[in-house]
């Protein structure tokens, strides 16, 4: 099974910039988006339903309109598809879509950016925390395949200045503690299988010239359970892929 996530940083905004010539060329099984800032309604069927998928699911946010938001686009069809996290106060943001299917869960998540305030980083770790009690009861039944923005950069390797951006949220120790955790618990960064080195990103600030310099940040991942390892046959990025700050980011399991 082939899936890609990318955060878009608004659906109707990348419609604009060859998504679809993307989409429909890229071959995955599953597609994934982050940072839709739509809901379904205010797409057209063509775009909101494509038709190089069979399957369209949307989550958006309650809380406020053109906000956040996630939506997934699959081929096979799910067993069950659930929008949120158990906990009821991370549930109105449209961050979680969870398909689930014969061999793992699979979640697509848009995690929370903690730069707005204090507030917004407590928010942020409560979400982290509330998404690993989740996953770990789920995987009691059966592997987890989870991707998105977690924006969050684990190690220095995974930004282009970190001592310039170690005050701030994104790249704070407490945040890095958490993915430090996470893979503690026995999940696996599936890029780091393939890819140790440095200089491999998935988002740049559009100032500065970021991304024609090359100066981003890697916050777009793909886990596994442990159990999963060993069936990642790829894990990859795709930084040529215009039309958002963030690039798509894709692995491949042999199912």
């Amino acid at each position: 099974m082939i899936i890609y996530s990318w955060n878009v940083n608004g659906y109707r905004a990348v419609l604009k910039k060859d998504f679809r010539s993307w989409l429909d060329a890229c071959g995955a099984d599953v597609v994934m988006l982050q940072e839709t800032k739509a809901e379904k309604s205010q797409v057209s069927q063509e775009d909101s339903e494509p038709d190089s998928f069979s399957h369209h699911y949307w989550n958006s946010s309650k809380k406020k309109k053109g906000y956040s938001g996630v939506a997934c686009f699959a081929n096979p069809e799910p067993l069950a598809v659930n929008t949120g996290l158990p906990d009821p106060q991370y549930r109105d943001e449209g961050r979680v879509l969870h398909l689930e299917y014969p061999d793992f869960h699979l979640f697509n998540i848009y995690f929370p950016n903690g730069q707005m305030s204090d507030e917004r980083l407590e928010y942020k770790m409560g979400f982290y925390d509330s998404f690993l009690r989740h996953a770990e009861e789920l995987r009691q039944t059966k592997p987890i395949v989870v991707g998105g923005d977690f924006n969050t950069a684990h190690t220095e390797i995974d930004l282009k200045n970190p001592k310039s951006n170690a005050d701030r949220s994104g790249f704070l120790p407490v945040e890095r503690a958490w993915i430090d955790t996470f893979i503690e618990h026995g999940y696996v960064d599936t890029f780091r299988l393939f890819e140790p080195g440095p200089h491999h990103y998935s988002w740049w600030s559009y100032r500065f010239n970021a991304r024609k310099n090359n100066a981003g940040w890697r916050i777009d991942y793909f886990f596994v359970s442990d159990e999963l390892k060993d069936k990642v046959t790829r894990a990859w990025i795709e930084p040529d892929v215009f039309g958002s700050d963030h690039c798509p980011i894709g692995v491949e399991i042999d199912i």
